[in-house]
């Protein structure tokens, strides 16, 4: 029987693993809500920032912004990519990184270059294995992001772009659309054009403001906190997908086990049943032999 040994063996291992999984299924499911939640909190603010931003755009200031202003497009391009830091979410991260390397290739195909910022451990690895340009990163977030651990390596990008160093500077993350379905985007951080802020404004009218103490410092500000909040809203976003993604990637570990387990133990009892047979035609025909 030493078939049927291994093949005990092989159950109680898939057992063990089916616990580890449901296991790792039910903390996700206890973290994807947590995470929904804080993603859903921080919304509010950052559209209304974003509609604030819109309403500069619409005004006449007498202070333009160096995020404002297009700058030499033959400039290396800045990326932002948010991933995970942990792994076991299906294929969360692989798409996003698919649509990173894509980009990465029309950027090498114009004659360019691009300079990356990695927010999570699964898109530095990437990043170092393909031999990009990672001027920053920032890992283990843990479940909760902390703009004080974000805008540390995105400030790099920021000031670059400031600078006149970076002809633009795309933001990448997975956005979470429900617990079934997440999506990755990638979108243009910088330079940010009247026409993209116009559209988040939701006026048809120009504004006109009074700045106080002066229009540079107002705007100045309020263009960095628009910044900051799509950065931690993106970031948000990604934690969302990626509870979501990792629970339903152990639920289906954990049912693949199941069927795993019925089908040994279908082969198991096939086997035990073999050789009880065997056993038993053997013992027959040795009594047989003895009676003739």
């Amino acid at each position: 029987m030493a078939a049927g040994k291994e093949i005990r063996n092989k159950i109680k291992s898939v057992e063990n693993t089916k616990k580890i999984t449901k296991a790792m299924e039910m903390v996700a499911a206890a973290k994807m809500r947590k995470a929904q939640d804080r993603m859903r909190t921080a919304r509010p603010y950052s559209e209304k920032v974003a509609t604030i931003a819109g309403h500069l755009s619409m005004a006449n200031p007498e202070y333009v912004h160096p995020f404002m202003v297009s700058n030499d497009a033959k400039k290396p391009v800045g990326i932002v990519l948010v991933t995970t830091d942990k792994g076991l979410c299906g294929g969360l991260n692989t798409n996003m990184l698919r649509a990173v390397t894509q980009k990465l290739r029309e950027v090498d195909a114009a004659g360019g270059k691009a300079e990356v910022v990695a927010i999570g451990n699964k898109g530095l690895g990437f990043m170092n294995r393909i031999g990009a340009t990672v001027v920053a990163h920032a890992t283990q977030l843990g479940d909760t992001p902390h703009l004080d651990k974000l805008i540390g390596p995105v400030k790099v990008l920021l000031d670059k772009y400031a600078a006149g160093e970076l002809s633009a500077v795309y933001l990448c993350f997975t956005r979470f659309i429900n617990t079934m379905k997440q999506e990755p985007v990638l979108q243009q951080l910088l330079p940010l054009s009247a026409e993209s802020l116009k559209d988040k404004a939701k006026a048809s009218h120009a504004w006109d403001y009074l700045y106080e103490p002066d229009a540079a410092t107002v705007i100045d500000e309020l263009l960095l906190r628009y910044t900051e909040s799509l950065v931690y809203q993106a970031v948000a976003e990604n934690m969302a997908s990626e509870q979501s993604a990792r629970m339903v990637a152990m639920k289906a570990a954990t049912d693949n086990a199941g069927t795993l387990i019925k089908e040994l133990k279908l082969v198991y009892n096939k086997t035990r049943q073999a050789a009880i047979t065997k056993e038993l035609s053997e013992i027959v025909s040795g009594a047989a032999a003895i009676g003739g």
